[in-house]
């Protein structure tokens, strides 16, 4: 038995290409004195992951070239020698994109109740990083209220469609940007946002005013994913006091960054912009979860994962994130036979 492992070989020059990696078979690690190994079954694929792999500062350490990718993952305790960890025991960590990871005593890990949803998955999609994301991110940092709109970028995918819904159950109007009429339609059909805007074929004029018609009193919180032209044109709608929330600008990972040439909206209109990290709202997991698990029993929240399979297809599903060829949160299925 082996431990095939996605090994980052070369600092990816813009798009990353396929000879940045290398799929490559080990050893499974033994654990030693309180640590522990698990057999990963689930691995969540992210846009976090594409700035991990640049040296460069920022608030993970790079991924060390020769190593396998850092991502998060589910899976079971396959051997342990931690008494807080049971063969057998599911559990939600950060690991590696490989079938087995090990995990050292201090790793961020922990059990997870698998009996409760219908697919361990959920706790990389709704009741993961996304999901609390979108909680803490448009709750805590964009404090909306009752009569607001927001508008979120990248809605359709796994954050922003989930930001798109809590803006509805607070009582907002929720406008979505997103690539391709299929999109716009799930935004509005799927997911509930009052109004969606395909960007696709569009420069910053136009998307600034189909913007303003699809939040025709304008915009009090923008939730930032994608950055570029996209950001701009929302800048040219703000209102007074507005706030923008930056989660992720995924159209400037592979390409050099251009900057927001309406950043000048931001003083006009007084708007506070905050950088967003779900890493701060650890202690409060157990709180977002809880509220957004109730959401979904009530049917007030939809959510969709994307679950491709084969740690050999590493290279591949990691670059849906760039094509957006994904619907829903995109997961790597490397489940034992």
């Amino acid at each position: 038995m082996t431990n095939r492992r996605f090994i980052l070989k070369k600092r990816p020059v813009g798009e990353p290409k396929p000879d940045d990696f290398e799929l490559l078979e080990t050893p499974i690690p033994e654990p030693e004195e309180g640590a522990f190994v698990v057999r990963n079954h689930f691995i969540s694929i992210d846009p976090a992951m594409r700035g991990w792999l640049d040296d460069a500062p920022s608030y993970m350490p790079p991924v060390d070239l020769d190593d396998a990718v850092r991502a998060t993952t589910v899976g079971r305790v396959y051997k342990s020698k931690n008494p807080e960890f049971t063969e057998g025991q599911w559990v939600l960590g950060l690991n590696k994109v490989e079938e087995y990871s090990l995990v050292l005593p201090g790793g961020f890990t922990s059990p997870i109740d698998v009996d409760l949803v219908p697919s361990p998955s959920i706790f990389l999609s709704a009741l993961g990083a996304v999901g609390l994301t979108a909680y803490f991110g448009l709750q805590d940092a964009g404090q909306p209220k009752a009569g607001e709109t927001v508008l979120v970028s990248g809605a359709a995918g796994a954050v922003g469609s989930m930001v798109g819904q809590i803006a509805k159950i607070k009582g907002c109007r929720a406008v979505g940007i997103a690539g391709g009429a299929e999109k716009c339609r799930r935004l509005i059909e799927d997911y509930g946002f009052d109004a969606a805007v395909d960007y696709r074929g569009k420069d910053v004029d136009t998307l600034t005013r189909e913007i303003g018609e699809a939040a025709p009193d304008g915009v009090d919180i923008i939730f930032e994913n994608v950055g570029g032209d996209i950001l701009d044109a929302g800048l040219m709608n703000l209102n007074e006091y507005s706030r923008v929330i930056l989660c992720g600008l995924i159209s400037e990972y592979n390409t050099e960054p251009k900057g927001a040439r309406n950043l000048w909206q931001t003083i006009v209109k007084q708007t506070t912009v905050k950088g967003f990290l779900i890493r701060d709202y650890a202690p409060r997991f157990a709180e977002g979860g809880a509220e957004v698990a109730g959401w979904i029993a009530d049917g007030k929240v939809r959510f969709d994962e994307h679950i491709d399979s084969g740690i050999e297809n590493s290279f591949e599903v990691f670059m849906k994130l760039f094509s957006g060829q994904n619907n829903g949160k995109l997961i790597l299925d490397v489940s034992p036979d």
